[in-house]
């Protein structure tokens, strides 16, 4: 075996890698109420959103909107999105509040950091948003 060649493959590799990290490739971390709000209505159609929790760690984030709430969390390099109905199913655990979303394959969604509390305030402001009119053609 060829040393040179293992050691231009082998920093081609680390560059490639460095190029990726560079433009942030594969990052799905959701870091800011304005993102989660916005990708939830991108991916859910129809939804309005006007108040968001999120998760410390960025894995995980709820957004009210209009007679409905989104979760969000990571899948892999990408963000996936559920609109779940009020009241939510939560179970409290010492990282955080469990969301069961009620669906098998999307499963259970961990907000760490977040308690009860806060996930049934944000629960109720979803029966009190006002001046939003969705209408349908």
């Amino acid at each position: 075996m060829n040393w040179l060649v293992l050691g231009y493959s082998l920093a081609g590799v680390l560059g490639l890698a460095l190029v990726a990290r560079w433009l942030r490739l594969g990052e799905s971390r959701i870091s800011s109420e304005a993102q989660a709000r916005e990708t939830a209505e991108q991916m859910l159609a129809g939804f309005v959103a006007h108040g968001a929790l999120l998760g410390t760690d960025g894995n995980a984030a709820l957004v009210a909107g209009n007679g409905a709430i989104a979760i969000l969390k990571r899948h892999g390099a990408k963000i996936a999105a559920r609109r779940l109905v009020a009241p939510l199913g939560l179970t409290q655990a010492i990282e955080g509040v469990r969301v069961e979303t009620g669906e098998r394959l999307f499963g259970g969604v961990l907000l760490f950091g977040v308690v009860a509390d806060e996930v049934r305030a944000l629960e109720a402001s979803v029966g009190r948003a006002s001046g939003v009119v969705v209408t349908l053609h």
